[in-house]
């Protein structure tokens, strides 16, 4: 098995491998590709514009050769994914997972607070949680953790990932029954967090539903088979 995964942090590497790791998928499985002019490129447009996901989807789709499932680990290019719903090779998104496991979590009546680092990937964050949400009657709310992301950005990942923990502890104080971190990169905060339960990630989730794919596309017959 083979998992492609397409980031736009250098530092998402690590994370993603010790998310497997967890997940006790065996080393070697997962191929990581960096582009982190992508994530630039919307910030600097304030948001995901459309040459921007053409480019994300082309990224996606060469990484696609020889992997059995590839997963786009940013949540502000995470729109791009829907036009390639019908790809050979499943392709997803890891926020998509995530925001389906905090639905799942939270249940009828809950509230899932989604923190988010970017302020381009509030919108995307809405979208999916609001939607996955549906399902189970939970209500949500998405929230930008101020500062984080300068901090993220100025190479102090152990500020941001306290400034981070203490906006789960707030959410958790004022109501939730589910902290989810919308971004990969915040995934080292969940085990700061001491005013309630793990807050959920994506590196996990995502995974987990790329190992699915690939098993559920494993027990579709060939075509042609049993013609």
């Amino acid at each position: 098995m083979k998992i492609a995964c397409l980031h736009t942090a250098e530092s998402n590497v690590a994370v993603f491998d010790a998310a497997a790791m967890a997940l006790g998928i065996p080393t070697g499985v997962l191929h990581h590709e960096v582009r982190a002019d992508l994530l630039a490129a919307a910030e600097r447009a304030g948001g995901l514009r459309d040459e921007i996901a053409q480019a994300t989807q082309q990224a996606l789709l060469a990484l696609a050769p020889g992997a059995d499932a590839v997963l786009l680990t940013c949540s502000t290019l995470g729109p791009a994914v829907d036009a390639l719903a019908h790809a050979a090779t499943p392709i997803l998104r890891t926020d998509a997972a995530l925001a389906a496991a905090a639905a799942t979590t939270a249940q009828a009546g809950g509230k899932i607070v989604a923190l988010c680092a970017v302020e381009t990937t509030l919108g995307p964050t809405a979208h999916l949680f609001e939607q996955a949400a549906q399902a189970t009657g939970a209500t949500v709310e998405v929230q930008l953790v101020p500062g984080a992301w300068a901090l993220f950005k100025a190479g102090d990942i152990e500020g941001y990932l306290h400034t981070l923990a203490q906006a789960a502890d707030s959410a958790y104080a004022q109501g939730a029954s589910v902290v989810a971190l919308a971004q990969a990169s915040m995934s080292g905060a969940a085990a700061l967090v001491t005013a309630g339960a793990r807050p959920l990630s994506s590196p996990g989730a995502g995974l987990a539903a790329a190992v699915g794919a690939v098993d559920v596309a494993a027990r579709q017959p060939e075509p042609g088979a049993g013609a």
